[in-house]
């Protein structure tokens, strides 16, 4: 069987940027030109962490911020594959910080959700809305409860002036505050960090439950007591 040439998108992904530059060289509209995934090169040299390639697609005048068939951006796919260089390039190129994918999907969460701290405290450093919510009412913080992130927890409470934690009792469609993902999946640490700053004990999801009827005995023991200390204060 013959083996398929690698595509220029594949070249991209993987790096390769003195062929990519070749095959620029001989036909300039591939700069912008996408592919069945409606993603140009720019996408898949930021996916595969190329910031070289990266650099010179801008340096080409390639948008810094064009959408694929499910509206990922270039810093969307960086976040999200965690490639530090590449979102600091594009942030300092101007990419919106807060473009969301079909899904409601953003850098933020991705990176939340992926537990890829100092891309999130770059993208907050950037403005990155703490508070952007995907299509199904999901945070950054719920993200980031519900994965047992913690420094990422830590790091958006810090930003919490802004954080509609209300301490962290934005619901998701479901009506699940990021205290109930937490307690759901047993994320102790997550869970009396949230409760430590304020996360209601008693508000309740849509099925009626309070995060304390998703806890296990022991950690509802737990929660009850910071609960009990603080409002001993």
């Amino acid at each position: 069987m013959m083996q398929q040439e690698p595509t220029a998108y594949d070249l991209a992904y993987r790096g390769k940027t003195a062929a990519v530059k070749i095959l620029l060289n001989e036909n300039e509209k591939l700069k912008t030109q996408t592919d069945s995934n409606g993603r140009m090169l720019i996408h898949w040299a930021a996916l595969g962490g190329h910031d070289d390639l990266v650099r010179h697609l801008l340096s080409l005048d390639v948008p810094v911020d064009p959408v694929d068939d499910t509206d990922m951006t270039p810093l969307i796919l960086a976040s999200s594959a965690g490639r530090e260089k590449v979102v600091n390039t594009l942030l300092t190129e101007g990419a919106n910080v807060n473009a969301m994918t079909i899904d409601g999907h953003s850098a933020l969460q991705y990176a939340a959700s992926k537990n890829w701290k100092s891309i999130c405290v770059a993208l907050l450093d950037k403005g990155a809305d703490v508070n952007i919510a995907d299509k199904r009412g999901a945070t950054p913080l719920h993200r980031s409860a519900s994965k047992g992130n913690i420094a990422i927890v830590e790091l958006l409470i810090e930003h919490g002036k802004k954080l509609n934690i209300g301490s962290g009792n934005q619901r998701d469609a479901y009506g699940n505050t990021p205290l109930h993902l937490a307690c759901e999946e047993n994320r102790v640490e997550e869970a009396k960090l949230l409760v430590t700053r304020g996360a209601d004990l008693a508000i309740t999801n849509r099925e009626r439950k309070t995060p304390l009827d998703l806890a296990s005995p022991g950690l509802v023991r737990e929660l009850e007591e910071i609960k009990r200390e603080a409002a001993s204060k």
